[in-house]
């Protein structure tokens, strides 16, 4: 891939647990763009969309008696020295901090996901845009 070049994909989909699915699918399709992306970058990135993609499923709407019309956009993106993906949905806005993620306790059953994105990946973002949440997920290229 030359210095410069972008290549990205976006698509859309319904939030709904088949969605995960879909996620995973359009990802394996997506890496054939540029081979030279390592397994462990590829694992890192599906990792971390994975888990945002289940968390989005589980909590985004978990308010709506009504579902239709809630929508997932992934938006990908890899260049020389990244892999990136841009989630949003139109769902409830998500009241956390960043910051204070953490792996919960061993017993814990739930609360996993995303402290595992965020030791994943090299980036996540989270932001409120135009009535939608917008998640970022960054990882660095490395050499395999």
């Amino acid at each position: 891939m030359a210095e410069a070049e972008v290549v990205s994909e976006t698509f859309e989909a319904p939030v709904e647990p088949e969605s995960l699915d879909l996620v995973q699918d359009r990802l394996a399709a997506f890496w054939a763009h540029d081979e030279s992306v390592s397994p462990a970058d590829r694992l890192r990135l599906e990792l971390a969309v994975v888990e945002v993609v289940a968390n989005i499923v589980e909590h985004a709407f978990a308010l709506d008696a009504d579902r239709r019309g809630r929508m997932l956009t992934v938006e990908l993106s890899m260049s020389a020295d990244r892999v990136e993906a841009v989630l949003s949905d139109n769902g409830v806005p998500a009241s956390l901090d960043l910051g204070a993620v953490t792996m919960p306790d061993a017993d814990a059953t739930s609360g996993r996901g995303l402290a595992l994105a965020v030791a994943a990946v090299d980036e996540v973002g989270y932001d409120r845009v135009d009535g939608c949440n917008q998640w970022r997920l960054v990882c660095r290229r490395t050499a395999d």
